[in-house]
């Protein structure tokens, strides 16, 4: 590696809105504040709400059901 093309790579604070901290390393100088991590958002939580947009979702696990139900029917002859 070329010296002295590379950035300063710096431990930082990250501030969490919903009050969680941690520290990690980047170019970035000084603290780093965000509105959602990996503590508060739905993904991570356990909390994310499937969106039925248009009845997609309710139509696809109609349309499997019937080929479960099939399976199953022809796994019993």
């Amino acid at each position: 590696m070329k010296a002295a093309i590379h950035p300063a790579y710096n431990e930082v604070r990250v501030h969490c809105a919903c009050g969680n901290q941690f520290t990690t390393r980047s170019a970035h100088k000084g603290d780093i504040s965000v509105e959602i991590c990996s503590n508060c958002h739905p993904f991570f939580t356990g909390k994310q709400k499937l969106m039925d947009t248009a009845g997609r979702v309710e139509r696809f696990r109609r349309k499997y059901a019937k080929a479960e139900t099939a399976k199953a029917e022809t796994a019993k002859k």
